[in-house]
């Protein structure tokens, strides 16, 4: 796995690092020597190939929304189904990763955070294939948004703990999946579900789901002899997108899009939109772009998406804002919404309202592009746990019509 462009000792440019607690200062090197020790190690890989392909149905499909497209008008879309992958969403990529990874550094507890739901199911999914304890984090709003997705947690064999503190959202949980790991570094492994936190986890992450980008380097030649005009995916965290976008970024024929969460809209102040209308700050062990008052406090956030539902993004997006490589845009939830509501209604696709936000840019993209260009969608994961989110909304605002 290549070495992140701009990275050294675990930053990117000036973000990134290691700002933790010295109690946990021995458990991330051993992570970072376990992970230096392993990543390239040609029977870690094949076990993790074998998990990939055989147990997790890679590699998903790129598929041409022809309906989608003639919809929008101009460019091609073409959509990069982590959807089906198993468990629904690009998640088990990196749960399955980091689970071969603990498994070989002797740790038998697993502990990790989730927002949507979805790196919980993943984890849970890994740690009951490779037999290994699961224990969750997860906000208490995001459990009642989430109910679905907390059962099959729980079938899986997972413990779910409820998080009352704060926004009771993604940030909350992360804060006491740090407090836990504290506790038991010896016996635990923490399982991070994004291109988020301390060192090595943004670049281990990121490697670990750069199985997406990787695909869509080959799989297009299937519809064009060249590389994509354009790679569009949501950023919460950021790393269905940091996986889309990495093998393409020396690659300057492709422009990268990733699209934040803009809630209410960037002027209501309830949005997710950290590189957009955050600033630099350090949150949960990484210097990056932050959502946080003049005091320096984290502001609440709002999304109607669970998983965008957070006030910070990975070091390496806010490198990559930083350079111009990557163009950052935000799509309200009104326009999630109707995307979400299109692509069920177009292509017979359900998708997660945390990729709904890309699909609505790339429609707004495609219609003001050329025929002969191709925009690829990643559509991280599959909408099932947002039937009740988005009948609710659509509820409320026939009401107020």
């Amino acid at each position: 796995m290549e070495a992140a462009l701009g990275t050294e000792g675990g930053k990117f440019g000036k973000y990134g690092g290691k700002f933790i607690p010295e109690t946990l200062v021995p458990a991330i090197n051993e992570l970072e020597s376990a992970y230096t020790a392993f990543k390239d190690d040609p029977v870690f890989l094949k076990d993790l190939d074998y998990y990939l392909t055989k147990f997790a149905g890679r590699p998903t499909p790129l598929y041409y929304a022809k309906n989608l497209t003639e919809y929008a008008g101009g460019s091609r879309i073409l959509l990069k189904r982590e959807d089906l992958l198993h468990g629904g969403a690009h998640k088990t990529n990196n749960t399955i990763g980091q689970a071969l990874l603990a498994k070989r550094m002797g740790k038998r507890r697993i502990i990790a955070e989730t927002g949507a739901g979805q790196h919980g199911v993943g984890t849970a999914i890994a740690c009951a294939a490779l037999k290994l304890q699961c224990e969750i984090y997860m906000g208490s709003r995001d459990m009642v948004r989430q109910k679905s997705n907390v059962f099959r947690m729980r079938l899986l064999g997972a413990k779910v703990h409820e998080v009352n503190t704060g926004s009771k959202t993604l940030k909350d949980a992360i804060n006491e999946a740090l407090r836990d790991w504290i506790s038991n570094v010896q016996d635990t492994y923490y399982l991070i579900g994004s291109v988020v936190g301390p060192h090595p986890y943004p670049t281990m992450v990121r490697d670990f789901q750069c199985v997406i980008g990787n695909e869509i380097r080959s799989q297009i030649h299937d519809y064009s002899p060249r590389s994509p005009d354009f790679i569009v995916a949501c950023v919460g965290g950021g790393s269905n997108a940091m996986g889309s976008f990495y093998p393409f970024i020396t690659d300057k024929a492709t422009s990268l899009v990733g699209v934040e969460a803009g809630g209410k809209g960037l002027n209501s102040r309830q949005h997710c939109a950290s590189l957009l209308a955050g600033s630099e700050g350090i949150l949960h062990g990484m210097q990056t772009y932050i959502l946080q008052d003049k005091y320096g406090q984290v502001s609440h956030t709002h999304s109607i998406s669970a998983g965008l539902d957070y006030p910070g993004v990975g070091p390496e997006h806010a490198y990559l804002k930083d350079i111009d490589r990557v163009k950052y845009v935000d799509c309200t939830d009104e326009l999630a919404v109707d995307a979400f509501v299109r692509l069920c209604k177009l292509e017979g696709i359900i998708p997660a309202l945390e990729s709904s936000h890309a699909v609505a840019y790339a429609m707004k993209l495609a219609k003001k592009g050329q025929k002969n260009q191709d925009i690829v969608v990643t559509l991280s994961g599959r909408g099932d746990k947002d039937l009740g989110i988005v009948s609710r909304y659509l509820q409320r605002e026939r009401e107020h019509k």
